[in-house]
């Protein structure tokens, strides 16, 4: 990994970022894409040498307003807030906690009792370490379905499964940058890292595009080989207790269509008979 994660990351923000967007006017020919250092140190109120030598990694521990300042300039969503103040070494959290592989058995339970909802459990480098019977049903076409990232960028079943390809390999880049924010060492996330760098071209490139960002509430688009389309909204909830897991929960709008194949694909999985800890021994072999 880099040394200057602080300056890429404000640089590839700073390309990211229209000068219509930022309301700059303008006008001729632009040289580089986005913002130039000028127009973000004027937006944050900062001197553009001090703003060039942060990007260079010649400025060190800028001040929390200074951070505030720069968020709002860049119009860095709270997520991408939080990666920016653990990059420059001011987030107010103690030294990286060992996140927590195993899961709790009163939430493999709650899980179980949902036999019409897909629910499984990530940690930050989005492993699946835990997922009830309607949710392995729904991942059922992919031979290893260990990781949600892998399965992205690395399984042949991804692109036919995942609708919006695209729009699953920006957000899974982004969840692994995220993962790094919190433990810039990990050995598993940054192994994951140079497989998926080495092995996929895209994923090599949206790396580089520093975007950092979490799952909260979304909607999906699958395509399942066994009952076709599938439209369903997923919340994340943090596991209290256990570092770095989340709960994620996929529903389908009711009397819709994907809510007839739901619940199509839940009988067959009640069919097959797999609890959650049978499909957990499928994840952890």
């Amino acid at each position: 990994m880099a040394t200057n994660e602080l300056g890429l990351f404000l640089a590839a923000r700073r390309a990211g970022i229209s000068p219509d967007a930022a309301g700059i006017h303008w006008s001729g020919v632009r040289r580089v894409p986005g913002l130039r250092r000028e127009e973000v140190a004027m937006l944050a109120g900062v001197s553009v040498d001090y703003y060039a030598r942060l990007e260079q990694g010649r400025e060190k521990g800028p001040s929390p307003s200074v951070l505030n300042a720069l968020s709002r300039a860049l119009d860095l969503t709270p997520d991408a807030r939080e990666h920016l103040y653990r990059l420059a070494g001011a987030a107010p959290a103690p030294a990286p906690t060992p996140a927590i592989e195993h899961v709790d058995s009163p939430l493999l339970r709650l899980m179980d009792a949902w036999p019409d909802t897909p629910a499984f459990v990530l940690n930050r480098r989005l492993d699946i370490l835990a997922m009830n019977p309607l949710a392995g049903a729904l991942y059922s076409g992919f031979a290893n379905p260990r990781n949600l990232a892998r399965m992205v960028f690395a399984e042949p079943e991804g692109p036919a499964f995942f609708h919006d390809w695209d729009r699953s390999a920006q957000g899974s880049v982004a969840n692994i940058r995220l993962a790094l924010g919190y433990d810039a060492h990990d050995r598993a996330t940054l192994a994951l890292v140079e497989e998926l760098r080495a092995s996929s071209p895209r994923f090599s490139a949206l790396w580089e595009k520093n975007e950092a960002r979490g799952k909260t509430h979304d909607a999906k688009v699958f395509v399942h080989p066994v009952v076709g389309r599938l439209t369903l909204e997923f919340n994340a909830f943090d596991v209290r207790g256990a570092t770095g897991q989340q709960l994620i929960v996929y529903r389908a709008e009711p009397g819709s269509p994907s809510d007839d194949a739901l619940r199509l694909l839940a009988t067959l999985a009640a069919t097959r008979g797999a609890t959650t800890d049978e499909v957990d021994a499928r994840i952890s072999r």
